[in-house]
């Protein structure tokens, strides 16, 4: 990683969800501070109410920014960016609602207007609501499908990290028989080929990429489905025959447990549960979410606003500060590669 510690938006996410708290608790740690350079994108009346629920509110001094350059990055002090005149003395901890969503909303174009610009280079998100965002007009189901939309970018790559593990996902959010359908041999060499790319971008020569497979036993020959006979080893053999290092498919049941020791660079999944599944009985709160593809880094904690606990201080901070943290590196690696 660079010497140069990369400057990091932390969008505040939903008002009314345990965002807020997690952040509050988030921008007082060493950790943070000490791999980036952090200010909030959101609400600083907000945070003022998340601070007083934490009983951290005498430990914090906010100070009002209008552009990166103008922050302190200091322990204790909150550079914060507004991004409108909300009435949130309307905003009950644990609802739905639609400033909520249009407030959240702005966070995320703020740091995409600011990640355009080159005036940062990596954004932590706190978690949306998609119920409140769809009722101020968004389209989009989530974060990712924002971020690629508003940045024009070509592909916007999921990628967990747990540990040792980087998995990445042919789809997302699919049921699973469209899932299955979905992945084609095209559709995987495609990933194949972004995958390497970007791992290849952060100074990962040549990175040995694992494809599970869908089926029990990678289908037994043909006995439990065709999918990886029709689709999968034509789509490993054609990224091979580009130079790509990619091996398998291995059976979904033994891929994860051999790539957690890091045999693999990245293992990548054929659907959105046979990858979260893996990672989150391995470690819940370590599985953490890198959007690739856009202009910059962006790092995501992998659970929700958690309406049910939120404003009482249950939430903790662990997987903000992972996220964050992985972010900050990869976000670091680009910039070493780049100077």
């Amino acid at each position: 990683m660079s010497n140069m510690k990369p400057i990091m938006a932390m969008t505040m996410g939903d008002p009314a969800g345990i965002g807020p708290e997690t952040l509050v608790k988030t921008m007082l740690s060493e950790e943070i501070h000490n791999c980036c350079k952090p200010f909030v994108i959101g609400s600083q009346a907000i945070m003022e109410k998340a601070a007083k629920v934490c009983g951290l509110e005498d430990k914090i001094k906010f100070h009002p920014i209008t552009d990166p350059s103008e922050a302190k990055y200091e322990i204790g002090t909150f550079d914060i960016m507004e991004t409108g005149d909300y009435d949130t003395d309307s905003i009950e901890w644990g609802e739905v609602q639609q400033l909520c969503g249009q407030m959240s909303y702005d966070f995320i174009v703020r740091s995409i207007e600011l990640g355009i610009a080159g005036k940062i280079d990596a954004v932590s998100t706190t978690p949306i609501n998609k119920q409140a965002i769809k009722m101020c007009g968004v389209s989009e189901p989530g974060h990712t499908e924002i971020y690629q939309h508003l940045t024009n970018s070509k592909y916007a790559l999921t990628m967990f990290s747990c540990h040792k593990l980087r998995v990445f996902f042919v789809s997302r959010h699919m049921s699973l028989i469209d899932a299955v359908k979905y992945a084609t041999k095209d559709v995987v060499l495609q990933n194949l080929r972004d995958i390497d790319y970007e791992l290849r971008s952060v100074g990962i020569e040549n990175p040995l990429i694992a494809v599970a497979g869908i089926n029990p036993h990678n289908g037994d020959n043909g006995m439990f489905g065709r999918e990886e006979l029709d689709e999968l080893f034509p789509a490993v053999e054609a990224a091979q025959a580009e130079g790509i290092n990619a091996v398998g498919p291995i059976p979904g049941d033994s891929v994860f447990n051999i790539g957690k020791s890091g045999k693999f660079d990245a293992i990548l999944s054929m659907y959105h549960d046979q990858g979260h599944i893996a990672c989150k009985t391995y470690d819940f709160e370590k599985s953490v979410t890198v959007t690739w593809g856009l202009p910059f880094i962006r790092g995501s904690v992998d659970h929700g606003t958690a309406f049910d606990i939120a404003g009482k201080n249950i939430a903790n901070e662990i997987s903000l500060i992972e996220s964050t943290k992985v972010c900050a590196e990869y976000a670091g690696l680009k910039m070493a590669k780049n100077q």
